[in-house]
């Protein structure tokens, strides 16, 4: 049984990776051997075609290896400097290196649309001869995947084409995004009167402040802030949907929702199901949301109200309490679980410390080739805080579950990641309401935990709504920076049933999310994730700690075969069916209805 070192430190630690940050010898002669192994691996299938027979689809296992290890060395490439970039934004050399991964995975991302050429090229009965075989059958799901993914595609030359020039446009505007937050400051007045001015990292943690004046008064600046770089945000954002809107075009590609759920495994009978089922509980949550802003004596709560925290449970936590309190809920339910995460602070894979420079937000990440992950994040003390350090480790736990798969089958979609993370969190939640020293506790705790649900059901909703309609609009043109606030505002409205007395129109540009390039639509998959947690969750309740195996088999499928393939494996449901859930709803639904009731 792993326990837990004593201090457990708040930084992370790196070098074991690759020794000196971005100034690392060891990483510059990585990246240049990845660089030549690509290189070689695309010249190789320049000159390949479609195989002719079972012992010519033999002889590509060499070839199928050497892709997986580009792909896990590209990862851990990646990992590293997303890890750099995000502990100092102002580390000029490793912007420098992120752009190097960039187009080294756009090389990768080339020599692939070769070989899913081969695929796509060969022939159907020999194909199903070639995925039968024994040393391909464990990957034979990505295979086809990719596959009928090529066959969706432009010809490989225009595919190549679409990839190089995105280095410097669509990724490259994602990269210009963090050149803007990086400067980024908002100013803020302390107890003492002290002027100073925040990184939005450490402004993001004063929005959740238990004085409703601080929160109030960082909104406000927070809104002049981004307000001021909003036309930068504007050109950015219009770029990223252009490129996409014009490639999806060229590809014959009508709707915008194609691509994100087919990267997340998903039907749109599946995401429709779900939004359908939140809509018929959403006035559930608009009671909630009334009755708290009657408990702290308002009419309507405004938009830095809603995850406000309520009583005691703002207390200050320390981060040696947060650590031990996940570890010691996490054994509640798998052994392994709570080893695993005791591991992770103590081999100081968590960066937390609350400090200048660094990014804002939250974020796992893998390191493949090391077999170890990273988590990133600012803590300050919050309830909140404890349970995005819960988030994150059950996305670590995730893929430490992944790492004796082919590389190929680690690669789960957002959705289910967001599934294991959500599913962690709520452990920790759930423990700390049901051992609540008291109803005034119990409350406050109460309204973190539905806090979460609103976010889910109501802030991700209004994201999604706003990109959706964004991406119809922007096919007509650009947007300003006024009519995307104005569209933000409408979509919040909507989302949230009219709740609130205030909103956040620039919270289109202050969200990292509808900025990361490798993954469109950053949103919905969030929502999937927490409803389909929810379910897991109320299952492992009823089964105790037998249920912590099925779970981690269930994990372990994530990245080889599709969601409704999953939950109709290990859970016999259909998702495309409301009964599924309505059954995850409950959970969520259960907590406001306690809450109002010790409300009344």
């Amino acid at each position: 049984m792993a326990e837990l070192t004593n201090p457990v430190q708040q930084t992370w630690e790196l070098d074991s990776i690759f020794a000196g940050g971005s100034s690392s010898a060891d990483f510059e002669a990585f990246l240049q051997q990845l660089q030549k192994d690509i290189a070689a691996m695309h010249q190789e299938l320049q000159q390949l075609g479609a195989p002719g027979s079972l012992e010519e689809a033999a002889g590509l296992d060499r070839l199928i290896a050497g892709l997986q290890s580009a792909a896990g060395r590209i990862g851990e490439a990646s990992s590293f400097v997303a890890c750099l970039t995000a502990e100092n934004q102002h580390d000029k050399k490793a912007v420098q290196l992120s752009s190097k991964v960039t187009t080294l995975r756009a090389a990768y991302e080339n020599a692939m649309t070769l070989f899913q050429n081969v695929l796509r090229n060969t022939d159907d009965e020999l194909w199903e001869l070639w995925m039968s075989r024994e040393e391909v059958a464990p990957i034979s799901f990505v295979l086809s995947e990719k596959r009928a993914a090529a066959r969706e595609k432009l010809a490989p030359e225009l595919e190549s084409l679409a990839s190089d020039l995105a280095i410097d446009g669509y990724h490259g505007w994602g990269q210009h995004y963090d050149t803007i937050v990086s400067k980024v400051a908002v100013p803020f007045e302390d107890e003492d009167g002290r002027q100073m001015s925040l990184s939005v990292g450490q402004a993001a943690n004063k929005l959740g402040d238990n004085s409703r004046e601080v929160r109030e008064e960082t909104f406000k600046n927070w809104e002049e802030a981004w307000g001021e770089v909003a036309d930068y945000c504007a050109d950015t954002l219009n770029r990223l949907a252009g490129f996409r809107i014009k490639l999806y075009e060229k590809r014959g590609w009508n709707d915008i929702l194609k691509e994100p759920l087919d990267i997340n495994r998903m039907s749109k009978a599946t995401l429709d199901m779900m939004w359908q089922v939140i809509e018929e509980n959403k006035p559930v949550f608009v009671a909630y949301l009334n009755r708290k802003a009657k408990l702290m004596g308002l009419e309507q709560l405004s938009w830095s109200d809603v995850d406000a925290p309520l009583g005691e449970s703002a207390d200050k936590i320390s981060y040696e309490a947060a650590a031990e309190e996940i570890v010691k809920q996490f054994r509640n339910f798998s052994p392994k679980l709570a080893d695993f995460s005791a591991e992770a602070f103590n081999k100081r894979w968590i960066e937390a410390e609350d400090r200048p420079g660094k990014r804002p937000g939250g974020f796992c990440t893998s390191l493949p080739v090391s077999g170890q992950t990273r988590i990133f994040m600012t803590f300050g003390g919050t309830v909140s805080n404890v349970s995005t350090l819960a988030h994150e480790l059950g996305h670590a736990y995730h893929q430490y579950l992944m790492d004796e798969l082919p590389q190929f089958n680690q690669d789960y979609a957002m959705n289910v990641a967001e599934t294991a993370s959500t599913f962690a969190e709520m452990i920790v939640a759930d423990a700390l309401v049901n051992n609540a020293a008291d109803d005034k506790q119990k409350l406050s705790l109460l309204a973190d935990k539905i806090s979460s649900s609103v976010s889910f059901f109501m802030n991700i909703h209004a994201r999604f709504l706003f990109e959706t309609r964004f991406y119809e609009r922007r096919k007509q043109g650009e947007l300003s920076a006024g009519e995307l606030s104005a569209l933000m505002e409408e979509a919040q409205r909507e989302a949230y049933h009219g709740a609130l007395a205030s909103y956040h129109p620039h919270f289109w540009a202050s969200k990292l999310h509808f900025y990361i390039t490798d993954v469109p639509f950053y949103n919905f998959p969030y929502t999937f994730g927490y409803m389909f947690s929810t379910g897991l969750y109320a299952r492992a309740q009823h089964e105790g700690q037998s249920f912590a195996a099925k779970y981690d088999a269930l994990l372990q499928d994530t990245g080889r075969m599709t969601v409704e393939e999953l939950a109709s494996k290990h859970l016999g449901v259909d998702l495309t069916q409301p009964d599924f859930w309505r059954e995850a709803m409950a959970p969520a639904v259960a907590d406001v209805k306690a809450f109002l009731e010790l409300t009344e």
